[in-house]
């Protein structure tokens, strides 16, 4: 126990362990397989980063989020951990060279996506590492039950049969049949559960009914002080919804996979820093972001099931203090969840001939493909073939989840440079800018291979080094391979196909029917019980919540929205009347709107309660508060 609160205070500068990470830790030590579900924010990364740099060799992490696996290993490098990561981008010299480096070199971690676990090369070097630890961030989705099953994560299971070393896997997010599931499918010997209590005694979650959603995101921004988070379900709302903001003097951004990385990140670091006071986003904002003072999450769309909800509404309030997380829904929302339900698992016919669709579209013929890294365009793949965009997608998404290929939808590709000029020509050559020179004696230096091919390179390194902000740099590169110089290959965002077979003939592409249904069967029930979520008016949102996650006896939280309309009841109508002329009068000094009282007393129904329409008029009537502003 004492060594492990030294690596802990030595590595990371904490005195000592959250709840449950330290009985985690230990487990881990003991040589014990460990499921670990621990609430968003509930500092999972220490319980395998602790124990793993305690033992020798090195652990594999296997997560699905390249950009919290860049994160991770990055900031393990600035503390002086080695570590290293391959996911979807890399190209096979890069993988090759990492994979070599954490066989034969002193690294701790290596972070690997899934769809990399599979490939020979992956497998051959695994055979020279001494692993520590298999470490499965994410685990929900290796079970079949969870809301974001992958495929690439049940090759994991078959890792054990290669490697001699504990399994730690950690969620966030886990209902007792998928924590059943997880430690089924990555074959615990002895089912070590550990889980810590899913209450957030500080969060107060608040489920809206409303026809005027822009109006309610603008006072919950304007009335709540403090860093927000609005989470939207299409790219074009979030750009729409900031522009809203900061039309009304809420300085907002927006942030979703559609954007290049260097605006991601420059918007993710202006928010962190408070520079952005509210980020409208997609779900792919948020993953690893450790900001722990965000005073409100709001969903303005329905999420598809409770445990994407969880996630995120669990990203406020992480510093303990006071935080909202309010859900705007209308019949509107309902009607959409049951449009995509109806649309989300196209016929077994349809999805088999997608399948064979986008082989056509890159001219793979039968029996060849596996292994190939493609990028893919489904606006334009929907184009060529007159597809329903919708319906194309969730067929491509289905295909994934039986194993086929990874549609990895947030990938950064790398600058690539390949010197064209031959080595004995170069410094024979008239350039008209030193700074070129400069760049390519930066180049030979850190990199080899660049005379035989594209090799990716680290944009920011070079660019210090040569002395040259990274937009100049880039035009730099540009010039220089008009000059012939180079092939310059830039940096790309993209959405990459993966694929891990060879082209099947349609004789032997064989779609499970039962399985099929099983999948589609608990989506549905995932989303009913959203719905069931937001129209309950009756039962705690935390309680419910809980519930749904395995914790049968949970008290009432008293903070959401239906607990405070059970008490405002309680109270009677002279203790509201009361609350109301000091809200009024005191707080908001007179000038409020229906929308300040609706966020303040809040309650399930549309808006505020009869009740209490009722006692502000006879308020304003007696002249007792002024009437509300328009």
């Amino acid at each position: 126990m004492l060594m492990a609160l030294e690596t802990l205070k030595d590595c990371w500068g904490y005195d000592s362990f959250r709840p449950k990470q330290e009985e985690i830790v230990l487990s881990a030590l003991d040589g014990k397989d460990v499921l670990a579900i621990l609430p968003t924010g509930g500092g999972k990364s220490v319980c395998f980063q602790v124990p793993a740099m305690m033992r020798e060799g090195i652990a594999i992490v296997v997560t699905p989020l390249i950009a919290l696996m860049k994160d991770q290993v990055q900031n393990l490098n600035d503390r002086g951990i080695k570590a290293l990561c391959v996911n979807a981008g890399m190209g096979r010299r890069e993988v090759d060279l990492t994979l070599n480096n954490a066989a034969y070199g002193d690294f701790k971690f290596l972070y690997v996506s899934p769809e990399r676990l599979g490939t020979r090369l992956f497998r051959n070097y695994l055979q020279e590492m001494n692993v520590s630890f298999i470490v499965v961030d994410e685990a929900h989705c290796i079970s079949q039950w969870g809301y974001d099953f992958r495929p690439d994560y049940l090759q994991i299971g078959a890792l054990r049969d290669m490697v001699d070393a504990p399994v730690i896997a950690l969620t966030a997010t886990a209902t007792p049949q998928v924590a059943e599931d997880i430690m089924e499918r990555l074959r615990f010997e002895d089912k070590c559960l550990i889980k810590s209590g899913f209450e957030r005694p500080n969060l107060s979650y608040i489920v809206r009914r409303t026809e005027d959603k822009p109006g309610q995101l603008l006072s919950i921004c304007s009335n709540v002080a403090g860093t927000g988070i609005v989470y939207v379900r299409s790219r074009k709302r979030t750009e729409e919804l900031a522009a809203f903001l900061n039309s009304n003097g809420i300085a907002a951004s927006f942030y979703h996979a559609g954007l290049g990385a260097d605006s991601r990140t420059d918007r993710q670091e202006q928010w962190k820093k408070d520079k952005i006071r509210v980020m409208v986003c997609t779900n792919a904002f948020g993953m690893g972001i450790d900001k722990p003072d965000v005073r409100f999450v709001v969903h303005f769309d329905v999420p598809d099931s409770p445990e994407a909800y969880f996630q995120e509404a669990g990203r406020g309030g992480r510093d303990g203090k006071r935080s909202f997380a309010v859900l705007l829904w209308n019949a509107t929302d309902i009607k959409r969840m049951r449009q995509i339900a109806s649309v989300s698992f196209p016929s077994l016919e349809y999805i088999e001939d997608i399948y064979h669709k986008a082989h056509i579209f890159y001219e793979i013929p039968y029996d060849t493909g596996a292994g190939r890294q493609l990028k893919f365009d489904l606006d334009a793949f929907c184009r060529h073939f007159h597809l329903q965009r919708q319906a194309a997608y969730y067929a491509m998404v289905y295909i994934e989840r039986t194993g086929h290929w990874t549609l990895s939808e947030d990938v950064d590709i790398s600058t690539k440079i390949q010197i064209i000029v031959d080595r004995n020509d170069l410094y024979d050559i008239d350039l008209p800018d030193p700074k070129m020179t400069s760049v390519l004696e930066v180049l030979m230096r850190r990199y080899t291979g660049l005379f035989s091919y594209p090799v990716p390179i680290d944009e920011d390194y070079v660019a210090s080094k040569v002395g040259l902000p990274v937009p100049m740099f880039r035009q730099l590169l540009y010039k220089m391979s008009l000059e012939h110089v180079i092939k310059y290959i830039p940096s790309d965002h993209a959405t990459v196909l993966f694929l891990h077979h060879e082209r099947l003939r349609p004789k032997n592409v064989h779609l499970d029917p039962e399985r099929y249904d099983l999948l589609k069967n608990a989506s549905l029930g995932r989303m009913q019980k959203m719905i069931d979520f937001v129209s309950e008016e009756d039962v705690c949102r935390s309680a419910y919540l809980l519930k749904y996650f395995g914790q049968e006896e949970s008290a009432d939280c008293g903070n959401c929205d239906v607990c405070r309309s059970a008490k405002s009841k309680t109270a009677g109508h002279e203790d509201t009347a009361a609350q109301l002329k000091y809200f009024i009068n005191e707080e908001k000094e007179g000038r409020y709107s229906i929308d300040d009282v609706t966020l303040k007393f809040a309650s399930a129904a549309d808006s505020v309660s009869d009740d209490l329409i009722a006692i502000l008029r006879r308020l304003i009537d007696d002249g007792t508060v002024p009437p509300p502003q328009v």
